[in-house]
Order: C-alpha cells, then sequence, then structure tokens
C-alpha cells in the first residue's frame, strides 16, 4: 500500500497545500487561513486535563488510496479491508440506511441506499458537500461551532479533512440509521474531521459515529468539530462510542442548534484515549424545543475523561436532560463537567442533570463539577449526584447463587450503564458489551 502525501508541522503554506489538493474555492481556503490566525493566538482551555502536544510533529494530512471514493468494498485495498472487517465495519454495513468510511485523513468508502437519493436526502463527505452544496454549506458551516470557539475548534477550522455532510429535506423520515466511521492507524497522526448535519423541518435522522486506533508510544490527536441544525418539529439522534487508543487526545467540539419543538439527543460513549474533553451541546433556540445527553464515560490506567454536556435554553418551555455515568478503575480519572444556562427568555423552561460515578478501587478519581443557572422564576433546575462503589453486599449476594466475582462484577457494571445501552441499536449495544468487558 503506497503513502501518496504526507503532511507534518502546520504553517500557511502547508494549509494551502491541503487546500489545494482538495480543490476547494477560495472562501474555504480563507476560512483556513483566518482559522490558523486564531490558533496561534488562542490558548489551551484553563480547565479539564492539562494537555501536552508537540505540534511539529503531528500528521495533519495523510493519504493512502486513490483521490476518488469507493462505493465498493472490492475496490478498497485488502490490507485496509481486512483491517475494518477485523473491528466489525463491514458487518455493521447491513443494518444502515448509508455508510462513510475515513481512513486516515481521507475517506475512502461511502455508499447509501438508492431510495435515500429518491428522497433527497444527501449524505457525502465534508469536501464534496462544500462543492456540491455551497449554498446549503455556506448558510451552515462554521455558524454553530465559530472557528474562535476553542483552540482545538480553530485547529481543526485550520486543517479539517474528511466528515460527513447531511442534509435531510422537508417531510423525510430515515427508517435506519446513517453511520460514519473513523480510523486512525499511524504514528502521530492527526484527525481532523468535519461533521456538517442539517436535518429540515418535520424530518428525522439518527447518526451513528464509530472511532478507533491502534496503540503507539507516540501520541496522536483526534480534533473534530461536530455542528448539527435540527428544524422545526425534527428529530435528530447522534450516536457515538470511541474506542481510541489510549496514546490518542480526544479533543472534541460537538454543538447543536434546535428550532421550534425540535428534539436533539446526543448518546456519547467514551471508552479509550488517554485524555478526553468533550461536552456535547444543544442550544434550544426555539420555544418547546428539548435536549437530551445520555453519556457514559470508563477511564483506566493513565486515562483522564473529562466529559459532560452544555445544555444553554433560549426558548420558551425548553426541557434539557443531562444522564452522565463514569466508571473509574486501576487509577483513572472520570470527570463530569456540565452547564446549564436557563435564559431570561426561556420562561417555564425545565432542566434535569443526573450524574453517577462508579469507583472501583481506593486509587481512582472522580469528580463532578456542575454549573447550572437559572435566569428566570418561571423555570428550574434538578441536579442529582452520587459517587459509590460496588457494594460488597451484592457480590456477596450474587456469589452466593454461584457467580465468581469477576462475572458477578461484570453484571452489576452493566447494570449501571444500562441508561445508556438501551438507547443504543441493539447490534452495537452488543458491541459495547464486548467493549467494556474488555476494558474492565
Amino acid at each position: 500500500m503506497v503513502i501518496r502525501l504526507e503532511i507534518v508541522g502546520l504553517d500557511v503554506e502547508k494549509i494551502k497545500e491541503i487546500s489545494n489538493i482538495k480543490q476547494e474555492d477560495s472562501w474555504v481556503l480563507d476560512y483556513r487561513l483566518k482559522s490558523y490566525e486564531l490558533f496561534e493566538k488562542l490558548k489551551d482551555p484553563n480547565f479539564g486535563p492539562k494537555i501536552d502536544i508537540d505540534f511539529s510533529k503531528v500528521i495533519y494530512y495523510k493519504t493512502r488510496e486513490e483521490d476518488s471514493i469507493k462505493n465498493d468494498w472490492n475496490d478498497i485495498s485488502c490490507s485496509v479491508r481486512n483491517e475494518l472487517c477485523s473491528v466489525g465495519v463491514l458487518e455493521s454495513e447491513k443494518h444502515l440506511d448509508g455508510m462513510g468510511v475515513q481512513y486516515e485523513s481521507e475517506v475512502i468508502y461511502h455508499n447509501m441506499l438508492e431510495e435515500l437519493t429518491k428522497k433527497n436526502v444527501i449524505f457525502t463527505s465534508i469536501e464534496e458537500g462544500l462543492k456540491k452544496y455551497p449554498e446549503i454549506a455556506r448558510k451552515y458551516f462554521g455558524k454553530i461551532v465559530s472557528n474562535s470557539d476553542n483552540k482545538y475548534a480553530a485547529l481543526n477550522s485550520s486543517v479539517f479533512s474528511g466528515g460527513s455532510f447531511i442534509y435531510i429535506p422537508p417531510h423525510t423520515t430515515l427508517d435506519r440509521p446513517l453511520q460514519s466511521y473513523f480510523r486512525m492507524n499511524s504514528r502521530n497522526m492527526g484527525q481532523f474531521e468535519r461533521t456538517l448535519i442539517i436535518v429540515d423541518d418535520d424530518s428525522s435522522l439518527h447518526y451513528i459515529e464509530g472511532c478507533t486506533a491502534p496503540t503507539y508510544s507516540e501520541s496522536s490527536l483526534h480534533a473534530a468539530v461536530v455542528e448539527i441544525y435540527v428544524g422545526k418539529r425534527s428529530k435528530c439522534r447522534y450516536s457515538t462510542v470511541q474506542n481510541w487508543a489510549t496514546n490518542v487526545n480526544n479533543l472534541v467540539t460537538k454543538r447543536a442548534v434546535v428550532d421550534e419543538e425540535g428534539t436533539m439527543e446526543w448518546i456519547d460513549g467514551n471508552i479509550g484515549s488517554c485524555k478526553t474533553m468533550k461536552y456535547p451541546a444543544c442550544i434550544l433556540k426555539g420555544d418547546r424545543s428539548s435536549g437530551t445527553c445520555i453519556t457514559i464515560s470508563v477511564a483506566s490506567k493513565n486515562q483522564e475523561q473529562d466529559t459532560g454536556s452544555r445544555m444553554i435554553h433560549l426558548g420558551k418551555e425548553t426541557k434539557s436532560t443531562i444522564i452522565s455515568k463514569s466508571i473509574a478503575r486501576n487509577g483513572g480519572n472520570a470527570t463530569y463537567r456540565g452547564k446549564v444556562d436557563i435564559k431570561e427568555s426561556a420562561v417555564n423552561s425545565s432542566a434535569m442533570v443526573k450524574c453517577d460515578t462508579l469507583i472501583l478501587d481506593d486509587i481512582s478519581k472522580s469528580d463532578t463539577i456542575p454549573v447550572n443557572i437559572c435566569r428566570n422564576d418561571s423555570s428550574n433546575i434538578e441536579h442529582e449526584a452520587t459517587v459509590s462503589k460496588i457494594s460488597e453486599e451484592k457480590l456477596f449476594y450474587m456469589m452466593s447463587r454461584g457467580l465468581d466475582k469477576e462475572k458477578a462484577t461484570e453484571l452489576i457494571l452493566l447494570g449501571f450503564i444500562e441508561k445508556f445501552r438501551e438507547e443504543l441499536p441493539m447490534e452495537y449495544a452488543v458491541e459495547l458489551n464486548q467493549l467494556l468487558k474488555k476494558n474492565l
């Protein structure tokens, strides 16, 4: 397998080179260059785990396949196809309406059922979306997550490559999910996919994302940006289970704007990576809109999972729910960090936050760091947090029924995260069970 191009380190000329490779319009290059200026000025976040990245050593762009995106697995090189098959990607496609696969910096495979094309559904790579549908792209791209939002959003905006562009027309419901899968397979690799999803009025979408990488001694970087617009009376569910290797810094910005009576659901699982900072957000702009975020974070040795959610209430009678499940073991650190802000305009609104942590030993750590703000007298916020260990009484009871300690502990943990698992499609819930058994 021949590597056609590899760009290491970052400067203006290399950003221009990436843009030139992709044959982008001038407005996209201008956006990249302005973003790079911001990236150089912005500092690391003043909260969460300490991020130590040598940006001069990161691979910002790497290709392994021909330029054209394939829609037949037989056209993908055998080694890559076997690698993706080993992690279940090919098998999962039969449960989907469409799938895209990104390997290193580029989308290498993309396929969608013909009936979706007849419904005028758009599901393609971000590069194709920016070129073919500029009237949609320019209306939403970079508007929900600004390139000045944080240092890593600015970095992504400078060097983004791959990711999904999805448009669901009005009055359109998909029977099965769309999925994108992201794979890093190189030392010091940086992956910077950019996803833009628009679910127009009276429509619905379930989108699934999967992420993996093998372990190397050198650290890798994953800095993605996801922007979602949910139209009036529409619904979007975004499910992800990331299983990055423990040498990956996972620094992701995900945000949705929800219009009148719309619903946004984030189902967010974090099992891998050495350091994760991820807080899926809903801006509840329209009256009677709602947002839900259900997360699970598993922190083991040398892992810091700093996760949570942000719910910003702007519209009247808006509702939000945050359910966070964290597990810390073998010295891991699992932290919930979230924000609920009910603005003065969001009268008669309500929010519920529930954070539960299970600590499996005496050397692990967990913190709950909520910010809850209610700016009017007609709204309310409920917050509940628990930190516990596995009950010796429960273990004794289950072991007295013939289970060994390992199996009893496993069943207790699976019960602890049941709220998260039940929100996943069956085949992904089974996959999650296997990942948890492997990591616990």
